[in-house]
């Protein structure tokens, strides 16, 4: 069984960061894809970045330059995923969802991968 729980959420201005986290707990963490999907209010959700268990990363286009994600494995299993936040637009603003799948079940991680299992969301608010 996998658990995410994310933090780090809030309320931030136009230009300013925040550093959101997903505590990952479960087996084989080292071998989930691993993803940051957000959905603002009424519209689809929409994938933010990925990161496969080899290092490889992927972020859309609206984040590139301005997002980070990172994993961090650790021996006494508080594995972690964090998506570092610059230059926060108002467009930021969402419910953040942490996201993993076994590398195994997908053909490449990726935006689009249908993750398997989710965190509960982490809300940012960006005002301008």
């Amino acid at each position: 069984q996998v658990q995410l729980v994310e933090s780090g959420g809030g309320s931030v201005q136009s230009g300013g960061s925040l550093t959101l986290s997903c505590v990952v707990s479960g087996q084989f963490y080292s071998t989930y894809c691993m993803g940051w999907v957000r959905q603002a209010s009424g519209k689809e959700p929409e994938g933010v970045a990925a990161i496969n268990n080899d290092g490889d990363i992927r972020y859309a286009d609206f984040v590139k330059g301005r997002f980070t994600i990172s994993r961090v494995t650790r021996v006494d299993a508080k594995n972690t995923l964090y998506l570092q936040m610059n230059s926060a637009k108002p467009e930021d603003t969402a419910m953040y969802y942490c996201a993993a799948i076994p590398v195994g079940a997908v053909a490449v991680c990726d935006l689009g991968t249908q993750f398997e299992y989710w965190g509960q969301g982490t809300l940012v608010t960006v005002s301008s």
